[in-house]
């Protein structure tokens, strides 16, 4: 069938997963793993279908997460369901539903999926998209915020993005931002004809929300609203002063960014991003972003907890890789090719696979083919140290034959024995 009569396509917004991308995957999730393991952050897999009210009171109900970008739908039991747009508020249901309360503190997670959002798929933008993801509940010191962002920030680094720093605020607290949140609104009705149709609207019910816009005309009246860092109490002041005084004494170049909000509702004091300084036609590039929620796990679970965490967005960490000509390790190549010629030397050929694949020997096989011919031209291809050749004779006699690839010599051996010659041989290449 040709590609043109094929009728079904990926959903908007959504693609496969090429194995040539996966690579990348997987060389993201173990660098992630190897640095959870060493700090001690968890695995955790949260469904990927969470109850909808969850979100709308985690994330926001005037968010544009919930507002516009959910995926919800109606279960057979009437029951409303969201496909996860982000990963905080199921964290926070799990801790609290499977007992995480009763844990030693600071409870420490992380986790690597899909998540989806419906918004107007663009370069770099899909509606499903993939984030890792790493949180912290149950401490309010400084030194949690500069955890996880020291955690994501060499994560980065080892993947060889160096062009690093962190953009990093604090919006303060129930204590102090309702008071800066009046001296924002005053200016920004005087600024009101200026504004976006968008931020006309956050005007009303998010406020905060309009420092986040990107609009062109709404950033010339972002320049000179009033900063909130002015308007801190001394407790936010404190924990902010700590921050930077942390994130010096790290040597991690950051920019203080007084109008950095972030987009969801529960952030409480640090709000920070991981930008690539030198993108692309110059352009920054946000690859991570969190912050402090000290308030949503009492909104959520009705108790005071404090907690931290962020989410690296995995697409816009590959493309950047691949603009920046960073290629991901290449899967190592076989040493060892096996030949084989009818269906008993097929079965052989399964088990000697598994017991190379034992003694870590990364080994290749063509079991679909008939012609030696063919495979051993398929291990010229591949450039493999050895081949093994299994034959009618070779079946009766219970052995095999192994040709140097280099060499063109050919040995023979028993069955039972293959795998040790092939050690020898291997080292023996090795020490040459």
């Amino acid at each position: 069938m040709s590609q043109s009569n094929f009728k079904f396509q990926a959903p908007t917004g959504m693609k496969d997963i090429l194995p040539e991308e996966q690579t990348y995957f997987d060389e993201i999730a173990n660098v992630a793993k190897k640095y959870a393991q060493f700090y001690n952050f968890l695995k955790i897999d949260t469904p990927i279908l969470e109850d909808y009210q969850l979100f709308v009171k985690g994330t926001g109900e005037i968010t544009d997460i919930v507002e516009k970008q959910m995926y919800v739908l109606k279960t057979k039991g009437d029951e409303y369901l969201a496909l996860r747009p982000e990963f905080t508020p199921g964290f926070v249901r799990a801790y609290f539903e499977n007992g995480m309360v009763a844990w030693p503190h600071p409870v420490k997670l992380y986790s690597f999926g899909p998540v989806f959002r419906y918004e107007k798929p663009q370069a770099g933008r899909y509606r499903q998209f993939h984030q890792l993801n790493f949180e912290s509940f149950g401490s309010q010191r400084p030194i949690v915020d500069i955890e996880i962002i020291w955690v994501l920030y060499n994560i980065l680094k080892d993947l060889k993005i160096s062009d690093l720093a962190v953009q990093v605020n604090s919006i303060g607290d129930s204590q102090c931002r309702p008071y800066y949140k009046k001296v924002l609104i005053r200016y920004l009705k005087s600024q009101e004809r200026n504004l976006c149709q968008t931020c006309k609207k956050r005007l009303k019910i998010n406020p905060l929300r309009i420092l986040d816009c990107k609009e062109e005309r709404c950033q010339q009246v972002i320049s000179k609203a009033p900063q909130i860092l002015d308007h801190l109490c001394e407790e936010c002041k404190e924990h902010f002063k700590k921050v930077l005084e942390h994130l010096d004494d790290l040597d991690i170049p950051y920019i203080l960014n007084p109008y950095l909000v972030r987009g969801l509702d529960y952030y409480t004091k640090t709000v920070f991003e991981i930008i690539s300084q030198t993108g692309p036609e110059g352009r920054q590039n946000a690859l991570a972003g969190g912050g402090r929620y000290d308030d949503l796990l009492k909104l959520i679970g009705k108790k005071d907890i404090p907690a931290c965490g962020a989410a690296m967005g995995i697409e816009r960490v590959i493309n950047l890789m691949k603009e920046k000509g960073i290629k991901a390790p290449e899967t190592p190549a076989p040493q060892v090719f096996i030949a084989q010629l009818g269906d008993k030397a097929k079965t052989q050929t399964l088990k000697l696979l598994e017991g190379l694949r034992k003694s870590n020997i990364l080994t290749e096989a063509q079991l679909s083919k008939d012609s030696l011919t063919n495979q051993l031209k398929i291990a010229n291809k591949l450039n493999v140290k050895f081949a093994v050749i299994i034959g009618e004779e070779e079946v009766l006699n219970k052995s095999v034959i192994i040709r140097d690839m280099q060499t063109g010599t050919q040995t023979s051996a028993s069955f039972e024995k293959a795998i040790e010659k092939l050690k020898q041989k291997i080292k023996g290449q090795k020490k040459n």
